[in-house]
């Protein structure tokens, strides 16, 4: 019968024992370990009585009684106040209080099969915990029914009961054996999971950022086709502009005349940057450039500046309610105005000179300077001087021009307001509307014109961009299909590189999963038949030296038994035996003991001798051939060593003769 005694996990030790009875110390409650149990104390009339409360009982000293010498009982020097208080269990403390208790004599609590539980570990009790309580309770309830060991009766019952619960505890272990392998299984699946979905966000971030590097290089490659397409246009614009390609000399006069030409406003593709460092030359003030140096700046100024105190002037005729003079009013106001100047001018009277009362100095003016001349050696000099010189006027007109058109820019309002309040004559009135009227011809022929040539250059800028932009299309969507195609290729390269490494890490690790596997299965097997081959020793011993007791006690009873009869029987026998039975057991004795031994002893000496002959021959054949054997060997290594001495005597004559 084999047997395993081991406990499954997860039960309680069943086994009766006694607990030895320990002498605790004095918890000390209302002494020096009172700050353990400190607590406010109970005030009947402050508060009421909480339902946690526990309180702690005084320590109270036998009573002696006093002698009789003494007249008056002794004082004790300090006195101990019982405390109320909660045991507390609070973060702080490492391990939860525990009382301290007594175990009653001859009796095993249960709540002390469970002094394996500590706090953090088992305490508080959970689902798992409360399962093991209730199969401990089980066990113990399972061995009081069974059958005791001095009824051999029931033996054969209780063995039949012990296997049965030792199978109940092996399929109760194997199943805590596959919860804990679905457990580790799940693990393993939220592992996996985890790492395939860190995997797809790499995978995802190495794509985005592949998806951006094309599209910044498409980005890159448009502005670069949309440049040249500009260019293109722009070349396309410049040769419509001159179809039959004359060469055109610069006008300057036309280029200065038009503030939209290269002289005004460069162009940065031909070259030219006006504004690189224009800012060196900007003055940054602080009362120019904030909100509040501007505010500052405008508490500075006077009132007047800010709040203008400019009075209109009032006419002096007013011949209408508005206060505007008429045309004819207005014309007669002028005519009186040129006819008050005539007359003040005929009328003005030379002042005679007064004479000089004191002798004054007249400043006579300084002579000028004489201007420098150069003699002109050439005519190539003189063109390049009046070149110069056209160069200057030119300068100076066109500085004089800026200035005019600064002063006209500046005073716009004044002469906007001149011309509604001045009207032309009516000579100007109408050389000015025959001029408006051939300005409007030329410019009806000249957008006529325009109009038919624009007409002609659309067609043919839209016949030429059809054409461009189908070839452009043509080939921007071939480049992007061959793109998409490489891309689309690495990427199925790169995922079949990246399916067979994994493919290839995952049978390896399902072939060590299932090595390791196979390893556990092996060491649980051989644990399990260790743990069953020492059961089955152990049982085996036991019944062993339980038969060998028995059957050792048994052969004693009946060999006492036995040489009790035959001492008896020997005694009677002995009291009636006579000369002649006597000589018959000794004659008896002499022929079944000292006859077959000597017979016996004969017999192996007739084998001895037989077998005798057979070990001689098998020595003489073995020495024989073991004779010659070294006989030969002998031989040879004699001829050996006389065969190196001739050979060390060739050796020395050879030396003798070179020498």
């Amino acid at each position: 019968m084999r047997r395993n005694t081991e406990k499954p996990s997860g039960t309680l030790p069943y086994t009766s024992f006694q607990m030895a009875k320990e002498v605790y110390a004095d918890p000390e409650v209302t002494g020096k370990n009172r700050y353990k149990y400190f607590e406010r104390p109970f005030l009947p009339f402050h508060q009421q009585m909480p339902l946690n409360v526990v309180f702690a009982a005084t320590k109270t000293e036998p009573y002696t009684f006093p002698t009789t010498s003494a007249k008056y009982p002794s004082i004790p020097s300090k006195c101990t106040v019982g405390t109320q208080t909660d045991y507390r269990d609070a973060e702080v403390q490492t391990d939860p209080y525990s009382p301290e208790y007594v175990v009653c004599q001859e009796s095993i609590p249960e709540l002390l099969t469970l002094a394996t539980l500590t706090w953090g570990r088992g305490l508080p009790a959970g689902q798992a915990e409360v399962e093991m309580i209730e199969r401990a309770r089980e066990k113990r309830a399972w061995e009081a029914t069974l059958p005791c060991l001095s009824d051999t009766s029931q033996f054969e019952k209780r063995r039949r009961m012990m296997n049965a619960m030792e199978r109940k505890e092996w399929a109760f272990r194997e199943q805590e054996i596959e919860k804990l392998q679905e457990i580790r299984l799940e693990v393993l699946k939220e592992l996996l999971k985890k790492r395939d979905e860190n995997q797809n966000e790499v995978n995802m971030k190495h794509l985005n950022a592949q998806w951006s590097k094309l599209q910044e290089a498409k980005e890159a490659k448009l502005a670069q086709i949309q440049h040249r397409h500009v260019s293109a246009i722009r070349k396309l614009v410049g040769k419509g502009k001159n179809i039959e390609g004359k060469l055109e000399r610069r006008n300057i006069i036309k280029d200065y005349s038009d503030y939209a030409s290269q002289v005004y406003g460069p162009l940065s593709r031909l070259g030219r940057f006006p504004d690189n460092n224009s800012e060196d030359f900007v003055v940054k003030n602080h009362y120019l450039n904030t909100y509040e140096g501007l505010v500052e700046l405008e508490s500075c100024l006077p009132d007047f500046v800010t709040q203008p105190r400019i009075r209109p002037p009032k006419p002096k005729v007013t011949n209408t309610k508005a206060g505007f003079l008429k045309r004819a009013a207005r014309m007669e106001h002028e005519l009186a105005e040129v006819h008050k100047a005539i007359l003040d001018k005929k009328n003005k009277v030379l002042e005679p000179k007064k004479l000089l009362r004191f002798l004054q100095r007249k400043s006579l003016p300084q002579p000028r300077l004489p201007t420098p001349t150069l003699e002109m050696s050439s005519n190539e000099e003189e063109d390049i001087e009046m070149a110069v010189i056209y160069l200057q006027k030119l300068l100076r007109g066109r500085v004089v021009q800026n200035t005019m058109f600064e002063g006209k820019e500046k005073r716009l309002e004044l002469i906007q307001e001149l011309r509604t309040s001045h009207a032309l004559q009516e000579d100007d009135r109408l050389l000015k509307k025959a001029e408006k009227q051939v300005t409007l011809a030329l410019q009806r022929q000249r957008n006529l014109h325009e109009h038919k040539v624009s007409l002609v250059e659309n067609h043919l800028a839209g016949l030429e961009g059809r054409v461009l932009a189908d070839m452009f299309d043509f080939l921007s969507k071939e480049l992007v299909r061959l793109q998409e195609e490489r891309r689309i290729h690495a990427f199925a390269m790169l995922a079949e590189r990246q399916r067979r490494m994994r493919e290839a890490e995952e049978s390896g690790r399902r072939q060590v999963e299932q090595r390791r596997l196979r390893e556990e299965d092996q060491i649980f097997k051989e644990v399990v038949k260790v743990h069953q081959s020492t059961v089955t020793s152990y049982l085996e011993d036991i019944i062993l030296n339980t038969e060998e007791n028995t059957a050792e006690e048994q052969a004693r009873a009946e060999i006492e038994k036995m040489a009790e009869e035959i001492n008896d029987i020997a005694y009677e026998m002995e009291s009636r035996r006579t000369q002649l039975q006597s000589e018959e057991i000794v004659a008896e004795l002499v022929y079944s003991f000292l006859i077959p031994e000597v017979q016996k002893d004969f017999v192996k000496e007739k084998v001895r001798n037989a077998q005798q002959k057979h070990i001689l021959a098998a020595h003489q054949i073995i020495h024989r051939h073991t004779e010659a054997m070294l006989k030969k060997n002998f031989v040879e290594q004699q001829q050996d060593e006389v065969s190196d001495i001739d050979q060390l005597l060739e050796e020395e004559t050879q030396n003798e003769k070179n020498n």
